[in-house]
């Protein structure tokens, strides 16, 4: 079980409505957004502060919003969010060759400059120490302007809240959720971890 169980869906009318997006984006209401309702003000404002960061206002794509979720997930271990991140990049358009490839975005030809230095810009930002420094900023700023640099980060430190919040709640994870993992990141060692159900 983990740490605090998640609520039925139709405990907060209000956290229900709002949670539509999810079905959107993931297929389901996320157990993560369950739990919350515990608390429904943070449930709601989680809901909404997500949706204003995953917008699409031009060119990061829903898809790249997703691939730095990824990054940011498998940086700092949370198998939960890196299966999220991959199911939703999957569904928001990510080319099939940049989802098989996901752990070679630096190399890989699926992956253009530009999204290498976003992705690169996600894996520096949610390490502890941070890593960004004069050299990926200057490699953001030969592809990106100042919004979407914001963006990103939002994105970024969205998904640092979210990996804290799932890891240390050990959120039981959903069968979709898990047969994207497998599928896209299983062959690099992706589990369900402590996400089984079974760890508290």
């Amino acid at each position: 079980m983990p740490l605090v169980k998640p609520l039925d869906a139709s405990h907060s009318s209000e956290t229900a409505e709002l949670a539509k997006f999810f079905n959107e984006t993931l297929g389901f209401c996320p157990n993560s957004v369950l739990t919350m309702q515990h608390r429904p003000a943070i449930s709601k404002a989680f809901i909404n502060l997500n949706k204003a960061v995953m917008a699409n206002e031009g060119r990061v794509t829903s898809a790249l919003k997703r691939m730095i979720a990824w990054v940011s997930s498998n940086a700092t271990g949370c198998r939960y969010c890196q299966a999220h991140a991959i199911r939703a990049a999957e569904r928001y358009g990510a080319a099939q060759e940049q989802l098989d490839n996901i752990w070679e975005y630096r190399t890989h030809a699926a992956f253009s400059e530009a999204e290498r230095a976003a992705l690169d810009f996600s894996l520096q930002a949610s390490q502890v120490p941070n890593g960004v420094d004069a050299e990926i900023k200057q490699r953001l700023y030969q592809h990106w302007n100042e919004g979407e640099v914001v963006e990103m980060l939002g994105v970024i430190a969205l998904f640092g809240y979210l990996n804290r919040w799932n890891d240390s709640m050990g959120t039981s994870i959903e069968e979709d959720a898990v047969d994207s993992g497998n599928q896209y990141l299983g062959k690099h060692g992706w589990e369900k971890g402590k996400h089984d159900g079974s760890v508290y």
